[in-house]
């Protein structure tokens, strides 16, 4: 292991980040939820309900749809269900960290996604100003165990990485650091999902 990020002491709240589009949300969203949580020792986690993913040709269901379904599957109360990118008028992961940064300055954030997205991450907006200023916290998904950290990001930042057994505080070191930790998942996405509520030919 690297010399990864340096260690802040400070009492700011830490607040994980978990985008996308939740078209629908699910219990995959919910476990990785609180599977952050724990691991990640956050104080709360939100979940970044995106206008639409720049990766993605099409556009999801709307979005207040999509919030107030969010909202009657997540009850956990460190859990806030947030359409901020909307508000902000962003739309790369990059400048939303950079808009939040500059709204709560006091507070520690930290970039969910799972280990699948690690895979694509240099194709990203910035990639590189959002590990370099946002510490990272990677959670694996069925399927998706060791291939991940083969990706190009991981390889090149492999020295930031922070081990597992640190989880718990990865909120409290500078960027860039990022943490990967294997745990079992519900093996659910949205496109399964959206398949199988709106069959072909329906």
């Amino acid at each position: 292991m690297n010399q990864a990020g340096n260690k802040r002491r400070m009492t700011s709240r830490v607040v994980g980040l978990l985008g996308g589009s939740f078209d629908p949300a699910h219990a995959g969203h919910v476990e990785i939820t609180r599977a952050a949580l724990r691991r990640f020792a956050l104080d709360q986690l939100w979940w970044l309900v995106s206008p639409g993913n720049p990766l993605k040709p099409h556009g999801p269901a709307p979005m207040q749809d999509r919030i107030a379904a969010a909202r009657q599957l997540i009850t956990d109360p460190r859990v806030k269900v947030s359409s901020v990118e909307a508000d902000l008028g962003t739309r790369y992961t990059a400048e939303t960290l950079a808009a939040l940064a500059a709204r709560h300055p006091k507070t520690r954030f930290i970039w969910l996604m799972g280990a699948d997205n690690l895979m694509q991450f240099d194709q990203w907006q910035n990639w590189h100003s959002i590990i370099t200023t946002t510490p990272l916290g990677i959670l694996a998904r069925p399927g998706s165990r060791l291939a991940p950290l083969k990706a190009r990001a991981a390889q090149i930042y492999r020295w930031a990485r922070l081990p597992a057994a640190q989880s718990h505080q990865l909120g409290r070191y500078q960027a860039p650091c990022w943490c990967y930790v294997n745990m079992p998942m519900v093996d659910l996405s949205s496109t399964t999902l959206r398949t199988q509520a709106w069959p072909s030919g329906c």
